[in-house]
């Protein structure tokens, strides 16, 4: 009982600050499940492009909580909206409408420029929907037979962790001893628009793919690949869904990445950054067609939509419209690109990027463990994905010295 007083006196605020970084972790590692393996950072204060330590020591942060802080931390103009609405509605379910949610619904379409949305929380949310979606359309409007609808994903794919995502997935750990899986998918090499073709049946709901892989290592199709999917799905009566959670707005230089080709979906999971790095936000936003076989209990959320995190999204899209979040993304993404190429980097086996998703892929001679260790010495944050990659997603708010530093924090390491 006296740990509930010492809080309910305090404040968790007050109770937090006089825990040390090495008490932090102990206590994380007694009581919370070993489902990360986090960086040695224990992290205790952030502003914009920086986190602290409970040592004092400032950090660039490279990784951006992946994609989710493009605003950058405790945007004020975001913390504001959250805070007026805190004060006047936080949440009442789906059982009746509010005005935040009518004007998010709103704001998401003109900003998508698609017609419908479905308001979640989690990127993994957003995709399911999607999924259930494309099922129902495949039997309900293109006459699939009952549950004989499939779905096409991409080799090396990573759409979340529920067991339906990772039961497409072909990477062992996300799927090893978490079955039996949902059937109903079939995966064609990522990049490869004649193997999309190739694989379409009469029972072909949808493709559902990332434009750019970011968690698998920052690869980037062949130009031309995504308009060459759109025309084979209009071809084939089949649904385009692009799985944006990371790569959207303004990520990658535009404000979802398949307007670099203008490859319009007609399905697409949002989230991350969509919350201002504040809230978890997310939907399914989608054509008329598409988003009008739901029926009402069809599917829902009890905090999906809910007027906190409406406020919080609509002002973070305001934000990144008004501030030319995908201007600042594409300028400030070359930049990085061009001098990470200029400092002649060793072991650097190849870099790849769009906009600020920058993954920088280091040769199989040498150990990547010291080079993370050596990142976190040098005050950067990023982490190791896969194919050996780290990858860089600062927010979008940051400025060019931001950008300078990272790349010479990297080049000490590497050299």
């Amino acid at each position: 009982m006296m740990f509930w007083q010492e809080i309910a006196n305090d404040g968790v605020q007050k109770m937090c600050e006089a825990i040390s970084d090495r008490e932090a972790f102990e206590m994380a590692e007694t009581f919370g499940a070993h489902n990360y393996h986090p960086l040695p950072v224990n992290v205790v204060r952030a502003e914009g492009g920086y986190v602290w330590d409970g040592s004092g020591k400032k950090y660039l942060d490279c990784i951006g909580a992946y994609s989710a802080l493009a605003h950058g931390h405790l945007n004020p103009k975001i913390i504001k909206a959250l805070t007026d609405q805190a004060a006047k509605l936080t949440l009442t379910g789906r059982a009746n409408n509010t005005t935040e949610m009518a004007l998010f619904e709103k704001s998401l379409c003109l900003y998508t420029g698609l017609d419908k949305v479905c308001p979640m929380n989690s990127g993994a949310e957003a995709v399911e929907t999607c999924i259930k979606i494309a099922r129902k359309w495949a039997y309900s409007v293109k006459g699939v037979p009952k549950d004989q609808a499939e779905i096409i994903a991409c080799e090396g794919n990573f759409h979340g962790r529920t067991t339906t995502l990772v039961g497409f997935s072909d990477t062992a750990q996300y799927h090893d001893q978490f079955g039996p899986f949902s059937s109903g998918f079939r995966l064609v090499p990522f990049g490869d628009a004649q193997a999309l073709a190739d694989a379409i049946t009469p029972n072909t709901a949808a493709l559902f793919a990332e434009p750019i892989q970011a968690e698998g290592g920052v690869l980037i199709p062949p130009v031309g690949y995504m308009k060459e999917v759109r025309r084979i799905c209009d071809e084939n009566n089949v649904l385009l869904i692009w799985d944006e959670v990371q790569t959207g707005f303004c990520r990658t230089g535009q404000r979802f990445a398949w307007m670099h080709e203008d490859a319009k979906p007609d399905l697409m999971a949002v989230g991350k950054a969509l919350g201002g790095g504040l809230l978890p936000v997310s939907a399914a936003v989608g054509t008329n067609e598409a988003m009008g076989v739901l029926k009402p209990g069809d599917h829902g959320s009890t905090f999906g939509g809910n007027p906190l995190a409406c406020a919080v999204a609509i002002a973070s899209m305001a934000e990144m419209a008004v501030q030319d979040y995908d201007r600042r993304s594409e300028a400030l993404g070359s930049r990085l690109m061009e001098g990470l190429r200029r400092a002649n980097l060793r072991h650097v086996k190849d870099l790849r990027g769009k906009g600020l998703l920058v993954g920088l892929e280091v040769d199989e001679s040498i150990d990547t463990a010291p080079i993370q260790q050596s990142f976190i010495q040098e005050g950067l944050l990023t982490k190791e994905t896969r194919h050996r990659t780290f990858r860089f997603t600062p927010p979008l708010t940051v400025d060019i010295d931001f950008i300078d530093d990272i790349v010479k924090r990297v080049a000490r390491v590497l050299s």
